[in-house]
């Protein structure tokens, strides 16, 4: 491929996008944040009020699906859902979603040809297994599930959202699981991924520590 790319996976609540969308910036890098892109998908299910299992139903939804990504910025079929798709609601839905191989094939596609086109950043769960194997740098983020926990808890307080660290370890530890468990692309570090964990340091530490393995 004649585009660079930079694959960044791990689970919830490790940092991914944040540290991404930074290095994006820095590097004058297109992010696509692809777990927003289930993400919108699972919105656009659930305002249908499409049985989440009906995998026929869902099918059919998905032909008539735009999602987009635009300045950092989620569009679902031209309409910003940035906001939308993070709320509880969706946390606790998506995995499902994402665990569907016909909704993975869709998005993945889509994903490899924004790849195609444009020096990428991108983070997810299966980025460099699976969406860009051949990526240039590989990377996977993960921390302790009580500090990703904390930090998904404290996202969701300063945006207005009523919940308990207890249940947001619950939730996190069940999205975990699905990930991991789920027989289509599950949640795996690439062989030739670098491992970084992020208990207890900074975004900006992280962030320096693999923009110094990054040549470009």
């Amino acid at each position: 491929m004649a585009n660079l790319s930079i694959a960044i996976d791990g689970p919830a609540g490790a940092g991914k996008s944040t540290i991404a969308k930074k290095i994006a910036l820095l590097k004058n890098l297109v992010y696509i944040d692809t777990g927003a892109m289930y993400r919108a998908f699972t919105l656009k299910l659930i305002n249908k009020n499409i049985p989440l299992d009906n995998y026929d139903l869902i099918k059919e939804v998905l032909k008539d699906t735009e999602i987009d990504i635009v300045d950092g910025k989620i569009y679902l079929d031209n309409v910003n859902v940035s906001s939308e798709i993070r709320k509880p609601i969706i946390n606790k839905n998506v995995s499902q979603i994402a665990s569907i191989p016909f909704v993975r094939e869709f998005l993945v596609k889509l994903q490899r040809k924004i790849a195609e086109n444009n020096n990428v950043i991108m983070d997810g769960r299966d980025i460099g297994t699976k969406v860009l194997p051949y990526a240039k740098y590989k990377f996977f983020l993960t921390a302790s599930i009580e500090e990703r926990a904390k930090r998904r808890y404290k996202e969701l307080k300063e945006k207005g959202y009523k919940c308990s660290l207890k249940d947001v370890i619950g939730e996190i530890a069940n999205r975990d699981k699905m990930d991991s468990e789920r027989k289509v692309d599950p949640l795996k570090k690439a062989d030739d991924a670098i491992l970084i964990d992020t208990t207890g340091k900074t975004i900006e530490e992280v962030i320096n520590e693999i923009l110094s393995m990054i040549d470009m």
